[in-house]
């Protein structure tokens, strides 16, 4: 699994059931392939830099996930045909992927320290 992070901005004209469920489907998608949501922020309307797509505003939404690549391409897939997603942007998350190489470092060196106590 890789670790994602996802920021999408939303039609600021659509309601407030439209938003909630054009998230949730970024969820699902997320869930369905295999993905764990480790952080979901809806940051709310916010004043675009510039114009896009004739909007000024837009609502900002920021995910953290690990899933598979295909999971990942799923979900850019189900943005680009909606047309209440007006811009995204989905990275690999570096940071987090250092994160998860340094836990499984200090677990292989606990475990080397278990079966050391064992032998002795």
């Amino acid at each position: 699994m890789v670790a994602y992070e996802l920021m999408f901005i939303l039609n600021p004209e659509l309601d407030q059931e439209a938003i909630d469920a054009a998230v949730e489907r970024v969820e699902s998608v997320i869930k369905e392939g295999g993905g764990v949501i480790s952080k979901l922020d809806k940051w709310g309307k916010r004043r675009l830099a510039y114009e896009v797509k004739k909007f000024r505003e837009g609502f900002y939404v920021l995910v953290k996930f690990k899933a598979t690549p295909q999971t990942a391409s799923e979900v850019e897939r189900i943005i680009k045909i909606n047309e209440h997603y007006i811009r995204y942007l989905l990275i690999r998350d570096e940071k987090a992927k250092d994160e998860i190489v340094k836990e499984k470092q200090e677990e292989e060196v606990k475990e080397t320290q278990v079966e050391t106590a064992q032998e002795g």
